[in-house]
């Protein structure tokens, strides 16, 4: 075991008195969300009843997790920030650069070559900074974290928005921005806006077909990809607790995709099953001891519409398989109603490819499950329709999946195995063809299905499935396919059923619990130093954002007026991108690429008026960098959608950007952009949005009396000599305000890391 038990002994030994004292604040019984959050807040001493939805709190998590991606930025702004360690203990895990393509052995390898120079800066910054680094071909970030350091009642945060999925095993795990996880590892509060409370009660149990994955995909259809926006989602209810811990998972890791801070289940029985099958049999003593601390007030579920802010309730005995999609992952059709759907929207029905896996459905539940349709399908001679492909959570999943025969059912049905890693799910899948940009339909048992997302093709519909339904329909390749009453034909012509699907909640014979891929840091730091290559494309040192020079923001052009959906793939994509997540002048050049032009329809062609020609968004922006003019971006609803691709905000702040403007934000981005010192304002009246027009100068004032709650304004300067002011709202604080006046967050941190520095 890796965890720090002495650490967790002593978090659960306060754990009773520090809910009493949130009691006596709150003077109520409390969710299992408020025990967490009071639990965890950075002064100890507070005495505040934390209004939901409006009052700001400082945390300190338990720990900071990071993906490869996303490290190479985050650990690049910590070596900024003046510290010899990090103050909370940290893991990086090389998940996101490995290129699906061939298979899992010569993927691996040719990772190793290509990213070698990425490899070696994270291993050593991770060495020289006390940070657990997870070698390539160890496992997918947030399955890892579950089989390792998760634990009931903690606090993480990570730099990937489906951190999230720790929740399953009881903890509140928020997906930031670097510059959030450099605050906490210098050892400073991280702050969140108190959340809201969603209470989903789970009734009866799940049968046949459906899975844990069904659930979520249904909570995507109530809520929509933003309904959750501010809020914690607590599950409870008989049908909880009869789900799986890794069922749990599954739900949490996918409700990033309605906006929820995150979600969690109380501590029960299924989560110390896998405390103790993973290694952790001490962990899960010590939870049981305190188990009344690690959920809800019995008054609140009892009462539930009291306590949350809203109440949902799902009957799992008849709900159904959903399929959700295509472009976007609210869009819940039940399997049943799939035939009519997509033939009243014209989607193709050809599958042509299904793909399993990934971190959102890769337990070994999900696994054993999938291969019994496999198996089935195997022992009743049908021959499989579509391309079929495999991606293992971690090293510990693929191997008890290969010694279990599960793998080698999958090889035999056509399939083929990738290496643990992210692969199509962020679109590290090298598919033959798709640069022809043909329509056609692939399923999967990811959690995002945004165009371009998985293959780079825009005409790529993508449909959200469990991986049980996934392997059902991409056996018959038709999307239309109904397991629970469809036939298929064997090949001798003979009309079969497929059997319910059946797995194992867990391996029967456990978990292998010696960590594979893990480097410890050394203990002597001796001429350790960080790993940056002359020259290099891939990584690139840091330079301080200038502070600001407390004048309005006048003669700002504008750049970009954005329609419709703006997901951080559309800011910053990934896939080929993903190489130079170290390098922020090199990604700088992807900006908005994906976007699509309000005023043209087209994605990638903005109008320059410097030239008065329409050119890419990026070249564009780096015009009015280059003449010293400042420029604005205006956008819808829901801006920055999806990842917690913090490139989404240092690339406009590299840019010259300097305010984003939209109808409203997505979380993590809203707080991305504010810790690089951007004004992300939102339109007090959404429909101004309208009266941006493409020839716009824009002036920002009232920033001399920036403050909280106050109002500023848009002066927008039109082409034909006309003017029109326009209210701008925001959510700055005050200490937000002092990020923006200091060129970024991190400049604060700097500045305080040598004023003590000069004090010692």
């Amino acid at each position: 075991m890796i965890l720090n038990v002495e650490l967790i002994k002593s978090f659960y030994k306060e754990l009773p008195s520090k809910i009493s004292r949130a009691r006596d604040l709150t003077g109520r019984p409390l969710s299992l969300t408020e025990k967490i959050l009071y639990s965890h807040l950075f002064n100890k001493d507070s005495r505040i009843a934390f209004k939901r939805g409006t009052d700001y709190a400082e945390f300190a998590p338990d720990r900071v997790v990071m993906q490869d991606a996303t490290a190479q930025m985050t650990l690049l702004q910590f070596m900024m920030a003046g510290k010899t360690r990090s103050e909370v203990p940290a893991s990086v895990h090389c998940d996101h650069l490995i290129m699906a393509k061939t298979g899992s052995t010569p993927d691996l390898d040719t990772a190793l070559v290509t990213n070698k120079e990425v490899y070696d800066f994270l291993s050593s910054a991770c060495d020289k900074y006390d940070i657990d680094f997870w070698e390539p071909g160890s496992g997918i970030i947030h399955q890892v974290i579950l089989e390792n350091y998760a634990y009931p009642g903690g606090m993480i945060i990570g730099t990937d928005s489906h951190t999230v999925n720790a929740g399953g095993l009881g903890m509140i795990a928020i997906g930031v921005g670097g510059a959030e996880a450099v605050d906490v590892m210098s050892g400073m509060a991280w702050e969140l806006k108190f959340p809201k409370l969603i209470g989903i009660h789970l009734k009866g149990r799940l049968n046949g077909w459906t899975s844990a994955k069904d659930i979520i995909l249904k909570v995507a259809g109530e809520l929509t990809v933003k309904g959750g926006t501010g809020c914690i989602i607590e599950y409870f209810g008989e049908g909880a607790r009869s789900l799986s811990c890794t069922g749990k998972a599954t739900i949490c890791n996918m409700g990033a995709e309605v906006g929820a801070t995150c979600s969690i289940f109380g501590y029960d029985e299924s989560m110390a099953r896998y405390l103790s099958s993973t290694g952790r049999r001490e962990v899960a003593d010590l939870a049981d001891v305190f188990r009344n601390y690690l959920t809800s007030d019995p008054e609140v579920y009892s009462n539930p519409a009291r306590y949350f802010d809203q109440v949902i309730e799902i009957n799992l005995s008849e709900l159904e398989p959903y399929i959700n999609g295509p472009f976007t992952p609210d869009l819940a059709t039940p399997v049943s109603k799939m035939k009519e759907t997509a033939e009243k929207n014209g989607w193709p029905k050809k599958i042509e490819v299904g793909l399993i896996g990934s971190c959102t459905n890769s337990s070994y539940e999900d696994l054993s499950r999938a291969a019994s349709v496999a198996k089935d399908a195997l022992e009743k001679k049908l021959v499989i329709k579509s391309e079929f492909t495999i991606t293992p959570g971690s090293e510990q999943i693929r191997s008890i999946a290969e010694k279990d025969g599960y793998l080698d059912i999958f090889e035999k049905i056509g399939g083929k195995v990738f290496a643990n890693a992210c692969g199509p799910c962020i679109g590290q899948w090298e598919r033959e063809g798709a640069d022809k940009k043909e329509v056609n339909t692939i399923v999967h048992s990811f959690n995002r299905n945004f165009a371009k997302r998985t293959d780079g093709n825009p005409n790529t519909h993508v449909f959200v499935a469990s991986p049980e339904i996934v392997t059902a329909l991409t056996i018959a390749g038709d999307l239309t396919f109904n397991p629970l009453s469809d036939e298929l034909t064997d090949v001798n012509g003979s009309k079969v059923k497929l059997s319910e699907p059946y797995g194992a909640e867990l391996p029967p014979r456990g978990f292998d619990t010696r960590p594979a891929g893990i480097q410890k840091p050394s203990e002597n730091k001796d001429g350790i130093g960080i790993i940056i290559m002359q020259g290099s494309d891939r990584l690139q040192a840091l330079e301080p954002f200038p502070e600001w020079d407390g004048s309005d923001l006048t003669g700002l052009h504008l750049l970009i007026k954005a329609r419709g959906k703006c997901t951080t793939d559309h800011i910053s994509m990934a896939g080929f991108w993903l190489k130079y997540r170290g390098h922020l002048e090199n990604i700088s050049a992807n900006y908005m690429i994906g976007a699509v032009n309000f005023f043209n329809d087209q994605v990638n062609s903005v109008f320059n008026q410097l030239n008065e020609k329409y050119e890419p968004v990026p070249r564009v922006a780096a015009d009015y960098k280059r003449s010293g003019i400042g420029s604005v971006v205006v956008g819808e609803e829901n801006f920055g959608e999806g990842s917690s691709r913090e490139h989404a905000a240092m690339e406009p702040r590299f840019l010259n950007i300097r305010a984003i403007i939209v109808k409203s934000f997505a979380r993590i981005h809203e707080t991305n952009l504010k810790k690089q010192g951007l004004l992300a304002l939102i339109f007090a009246d959404k429909d101004d949005f309208l009266k941006i027009q493409e020839k716009d100068r824009i002036d920002i004032t009232g920033l001399s009396d920036f403050t909280p709650g106050k109002q500023l304004t848009a002066i927008l300067h039109h082409s034909d000599g006309s003017d029109e002011a326009v209210p701008l709202d925001h959510s700055y604080n005050k200490a937000q305000i002092d990020w923006f006046k200091a060129g970024s967050a991190l400049n604060l941190i700097r500045d305080k890391s040598q004023k003590i520095t000069r004090t010692v």
